[in-house]
């Protein structure tokens, strides 16, 4: 059994998910709603919840203000949302589960089926990065919580040279000469890192455009990455990473 608290400002909010927990996801046990940010960190440091579905939406001190006002968060979470692509990235970048509201049945199992395999210990260092990440300006995300069969490190996505496709795994090759194997595919990095930054050269590899030593031409050609790695580029890409390194 996981204890959980349900945070949102709007009652019918919190009654839906309460509902969908109880109807589908018997390991979870509500031990109590908060309404508001204050009154969820009053709640949370007397029940001690193993977990909490956080609206960021809220009035006067909304979700990710409430959890900068924590000292410990000893806890997972869960963000709930309405759409805001830009706070959504942050969650991403910090490897945070989200559920768009209204919250979709399938979507609040697979989220919930994760908790076992993740480490309760990274939550502090989770919450830092997307503190961090959400001071900055859009899109200028620097830093990224990569999810390994470990756990998570935390790397700048400045530090990264290149990724590289292992089936439903990513290898990622970086400036320390380190190559971490990533719990997410390739897609997933392709659509979290900037695109001026990272380009999908090939089905199997995404780079920085920063790091390519030269380019080689060919059918599709091939780049020598700057840790003497080389990349194909295949041929429906070649014209259009030409056209991002201003050839």
């Amino acid at each position: 059994m996981i204890t959980a608290i349900i945070i949102d400002d709007e009652t019918k909010g919190r009654l839906a998910l309460r509902e969908k927990l109880l109807g589908y996801c018997p390991q979870i046990k509500v031990l109590a709603e908060a309404a508001s940010g204050e009154e969820a960190i009053t709640l949370i440091q007397h029940h001690q919840p193993q977990l909490i579905f956080l609206d960021i939406e809220m009035p006067r001190m909304n979700g990710f203000e409430m959890l900068n006002d924590l000292p410990e968060k000893n806890f997972h979470i869960i963000f709930t949302t309405a759409y805001d692509q830009y706070a959504i990235k942050a969650i991403k970048y910090a490897a945070f589960d989200y559920l768009l509201k209204p919250v979709d049945i399938e979507e609040l199992i697979t989220a919930i089926s994760k908790i076992d395999a993740t480490e309760i210990n990274q939550t502090n260092k989770q919450v830092e990065l997307l503190s961090q990440n959400m001071r900055l300006p859009k899109k200028q995300f620097s830093k990224l919580a990569i999810p390994t069969l470990d756990g998570l490190t935390f790397y700048e996505i400045n530090d990264i040279i290149h990724l590289e496709a292992n089936s439903n795994y990513t290898t990622i090759y970086l400036t320390n000469k380190i190559k971490i194997t990533a719990s997410k595919t390739l897609k997933d990095f392709e659509e979290l890192l900037p695109e001026d930054i990272f380009f999908r050269t090939h089905h199997s590899h995404l780079i920085n455009l920063n790091y390519i030593k030269r380019y080689m031409k060919g059918d599709g050609g091939q780049i020598e990455m700057q840790n003497g790695n080389f990349v194909d580029v295949s041929r429906r890409k070649k014209d259009e990473f030409l056209k991002s390194i201003g050839h």
